[in-house]
């Protein structure tokens, strides 16, 4: 059976969800405070004077288009760290600031397995994104494969490597279409110790691949299935899509999984407001481990 839970993150010194309500949540992001849009703060602010130092206009594109109308001076990208990780942040076109505070428990959660089981573990991020998750446990002392379809965040990535020392760190780099990557290491035979996916509602590879969650999620799960073995320690994926359930993605793992024994866990991620303490959901997961 599926446990259900809610993972929260927690502010720390470099973000924190300030105050939220009226369809809208306001942040800090080191020292710039950015307004967002968020329709699942339904409720009415703690606070009326946010004053932000820039505000995200969403556009008539539900798919995430929009502007970023700045009130003061923003720098192009800024550093933020998390422990000994250091990335940068920036008001991207797509509404977020190149990275995902609320993967953070995730990360943790994945750390405490890389560093508590055989060294050397061996770990897959696909649609890795800007890398932040990537370095955090390459940090804790993973071998990492990064994929990521844009060559943009994949540069991105490194820049962050480099920003945190990491550059000499085992990490390959892969520009390439997560499906076809995943189904390509099944061929060559390949295992690993954990794989972490935060796949998008939509996508494209980096030569037109088109990506649909709903019609795309189940096979890629299977491959990468097939990419773990009796010693493997975690599989972490998450879902930004609101139509779909915890509960789905939960009995899809837990079907896929269920002859390695272990424990499936699901749920939603949700990050705490510092102006009262409620959670403001994000997305939901499912994981599966070897506990």
């Amino acid at each position: 059976m599926t446990d259900l839970l809610t993972l929260v993150a927690e502010p720390w010194a470099d973000w924190g969800l300030i105050d939220s309500g009226n369809g809208l949540k306001l942040e800090r992001y080191g020292p710039v405070r950015v307004v967002r849009p968020d329709p699942q703060a339904m409720w009415a602010p703690a606070h009326g004077d946010w004053d932000p130092d820039a505000s995200f206009i969403p556009g008539s594109d539900e798919e995430g288009g929009g502007r970023w109308v700045h009130h003061r001076a923003v720098e192009r990208s800024w550093p933020l760290s998390r422990g000994a990780v250091r990335f940068h942040a920036s008001l991207t076109p797509f509404r977020h600031l190149a990275f995902f505070p609320d993967m953070a428990p995730q990360w943790d959660w994945m750390r405490d397995r890389v560093q508590q089981g055989p060294g050397d573990a061996e770990i897959m991020n696909l649609f890795g994104y800007t890398g932040v998750g990537t370095l955090l446990l390459s940090e804790a002392g993973a071998r990492m494969v990064h994929v990521d379809a844009s060559k943009k965040s994949v540069d991105a990535g490194k820049d962050n490597a480099a920003l945190s020392g990491l550059s000499d760190r085992p990490i390959r780099w892969m520009v390439d279409d997560a499906a076809k990557f995943t189904a390509r290491e099944v061929r060559r035979g390949r295992r690993y110790d954990g794989i972490l996916l935060d796949p998008p509602k939509f996508g494209r590879g980096p030569t037109g691949e088109v990506w649909r969650l709903e019609e795309h999620l189940a096979p890629l799960l299977a491959d990468c299935r097939k990419l773990l073995d009796e010693n493997s320690r975690f599989l972490v994926l998450t879902v930004y899509a609101v139509r779909m359930s915890a509960l789905a993605i939960g009995e899809l793992l837990r079907q896929l999984t269920a002859d390695l024994g272990g424990r499936v866990e699901a749920g939603e991620m949700a990050v705490r407001e510092e102006a009262r303490g409620l959670l403001l959901p994000t997305a939901i997961f499912a994981r599966w481990s070897r506990d």
